[in-house]
């Protein structure tokens, strides 16, 4: 055997053992976690500036998630007559520009900061991502050219969910995951319900100043709960490396760690769902004001009230129907079901002009919200413990990426049939009586009374769904267990002892 044959199978050895001795680690925290020893050792939890000696637990993400969007949830209405003013009839071009940029940004850094979470730890992560998202808010009334600037370049850390789900990864068992998933989500929903509606009071009654005012102090709350009051959830155990160790570029490059999750053909085909599914969703959101108000007729508090009771459906989609789902039946059937109703939601969007219907496509897409979180679960479930941060921030980063291009693809859409000038005057759009149908009048003369398609961007949407439900049809079943089986007998034995691996590759040399 020559020197270099030596050297290789050195270096094999030892990644070898590098491998054997992160696998026992975690099997070792597996047993840990169910261990009723491990409330005496809740101290190793501790980290940052602020120490904390409580237990993580599901609600310290609820809480995060709710600060944090309730705070933007209040500039709901004001961001919207900020951008009129600022920008005049380019608001909507602004907000694409502005939104795609924030959401290539995300694209590119979520799956980095999981990355990164898996090796530090996600709650100096939860810090980053509150401070870095929520620090244009205060600029809002002081200079709205400073905000939208700072808005578009926050996508750099607008990945909260990722590391929220990464923390909620840690602490629960795999049967458990998709309710508290749906938990998570359907929080995120809860913000949603009054917020956008109690920012919209309080502009109209004290002004801008206040509800900024007020959001800046809610993402401040945020903050310091994180500080004080969550602990870590990823113990020193399961991390790869300490804080005094060298990082590799592939550790935390983020296109390597795309790379490295996407070579799982399971968690491709999932983010190509996720990519299918939310580009619609985030034009819908994006857009969904503005065409009930100029298009269908509804007033500023009908579409309040709208907001806050999809929302409402949304809180028990995504508690009490995924809850159910996922005991009765599997990840794969949540999933679909929640597709099936997010196709007809936007073929509703699309075709109807009624407010029954309107109010109907709200409901199903109350109900469709649960195919996020059943997502997010079966990538979990497909990821071992020291990935749950790649993988997570692998699928937020799609997101991100759907939340830039949606905005885009919706606004050229109704560039192309010629409504965004209808969208643009808003203000002139004559109210139609709630007793009315809406498709009794001619909006500005671009929308004829008996337009088939008042709604050209959510038929695209649906068609993209329903390519989605393809993907899934065709989905395997089973997941890669034995594969995972496989990497595990490599490595230690059932009672977590190492097997002789270096003496295996010797006697192959």
């Amino acid at each position: 055997m020559n020197s270099v044959d030596k050297e290789n199978t050195h270096e094999m050895l030892e990644e070898c053992e590098t491998e054997t001795r992160m696998t026992v680690k975690r099997k070792s925290y597996r047993r840990r976690k169910s261990d009723s020893r491990s409330e005496d050792r809740r101290s190793e939890r501790g980290s940052g500036i602020f120490r904390t000696t409580a237990k993580p637990a599901v609600y310290h993400a609820v809480v995060v998630i709710f600060l944090e969007f309730f705070a933007w949830g209040l500039l709901t209405f004001p961001l919207l007559e900020v951008l009129k003013t600022t920008f005049g009839p380019h608001t909507f071009l602004i907000n694409g520009l502005v939104q795609g940029i924030k959401g290539l940004l995300s694209f590119l850094s979520a799956p980095l900061l999981g990355a990164l979470s898996d090796v530090w730890g996600r709650r100096m992560f939860l810090v980053l991502t509150v401070v870095c998202t929520c620090i244009p808010i205060p600029l809002m009334s002081i200079s709205p050219w400073w905000f939208f600037a700072l808005l578009s370049i926050s996508g750099v850390c607008a990945c909260t969910f990722s590391i929220v789900f990464a923390y909620v990864a840690d602490i629960t068992d795999e049967e458990d995951r998709s309710s508290a998933y749906g938990l998570v989500s359907a929080t995120f929903a809860a913000s949603l319900v009054i917020s956008p509606m109690v920012g919209a009071k309080i502009k109209e009654t004290y002004g801008l100043d206040v509800v900024v005012t007020m959001a800046s102090g809610i993402a401040l709350m945020d903050v310091i709960f994180i500080l004080l009051a969550v602990p870590e959830s990823l113990p020193e155990i399961v991390r790869p490396a300490g804080w005094n160790a060298n990082l590799s570029w592939d550790r935390v490059d983020p296109l390597s760690s795309l790379r490295q999750a996407l070579s799982d053909s399971t968690n491709m085909i999932l983010c190509l769902c996720v990519f299918l599914t939310y580009i619609p969703d985030a034009g819908q959101v994006s857009f969904l004001f503005l065409y009930l108000k100029a298009i269908i007729g509804f007033t500023e508090e009908k579409v309040a009230l709208f907001i806050a009771i999809c929302g409402v459906m949304s809180i028990l989609s995504q508690t009490v129907l995924l809850t159910t789902l996922q005991q009765t039946s599997t990840k794969l059937t949540s999933i679909m079901i929640g597709l099936a109703f997010q196709s007809l939601n936007l073929f509703l969007f699309a075709f109807g002009k009624s407010d029954t219907i309107m109010w109907t496509a709200g409901a199903f897409y109350a109900i469709s919200t649960i195919t996020f979180p059943a997502i997010t679960s079966l990538v979990s479930s497909n990821a071992d413990e020291d990935k749950q941060g790649v993988v997570q921030g692998m699928v937020t980063g799609v997101r991100g990426l759907c939340t830039g291009l949606g905005p885009a693809i919706f606004g050229i859409i109704f560039t192309l049939f010629g409504i965004d000038d209808v969208l643009n005057d808003v203000e002139k759009v004559p109210v139609v009586p709630d007793s009315a149908n809406a498709s009794d009048v001619s909006v500005s003369g671009e929308i004829p009374n008996d337009s088939i398609l008042p709604g050209p961007p959510f038929l695209f949407g649906g068609c993209s769904v329903i390519l989605a439900i393809i993907f899934v049809a065709l989905f395997p079943t089973e997941r890669k267990a034995g594969e995972r089986g496989e990497r595990s007998r490599s490595g230690p034995t059932e009672d977590g002892d190492p097997v002789e691996i270096s003496s295996l590759l010797k006697q192959n040399v």
